[in-house]
């Protein structure tokens, strides 16, 4: 759980053996399990109006990564694909960067409407894992 200023935020990550589209699957998604290892963030705190990051580091390289957000009683919503492309109509003071098994979400200006459980998906092209 991920804390700004009072707002929280929650970080879970999937992963899956190949992808072929920008859109989250929850129900097509896998938890990080078995060889795949995710390393997800403790805490971390902003003021309104500050900046954040949240990362996420994975013991596999990973050839798309995409963050998402989830507010209660919606759909998840994607937020960044292809690890920094801003999805159409989103804030740009989200932004995504990272490689290999590193990525990294950053929120600047963070707004109290920033409040919501988040996500990122991970695609790896390995039919043999």
């Amino acid at each position: 759980m991920s804390n700004i200023s009072g707002l929280n935020l929650s970080l879970t990550c999937f992963y899956s053996k190949c992808c072929t589209s920008n859109t989250l699957s929850l129900l097509e998604s896998v938890r990080s399990r078995g060889q795949v290892t995710v390393t997800q963030p403790g805490a971390v705190s902003s003021a309104l109006g500050g900046s954040v990051s949240i990362s996420s580091s994975s013991n596999i390289s990973t050839i798309v990564f995409s963050w998402y957000l989830q507010k209660p009683g919606e759909a998840p919503k994607l937020l960044i694909y292809s690890t920094s492309t801003l999805q159409s109509g989103v804030s740009d003071h989200f932004s995504g960067s990272g490689s290999n098994s590193d990525y990294t979400l950053t929120i600047s200006g963070v707004q109290t409407e920033d409040a919501a459980v988040y996500y990122c998906q991970q695609y790896q092209n390995d039919w043999s894992m």
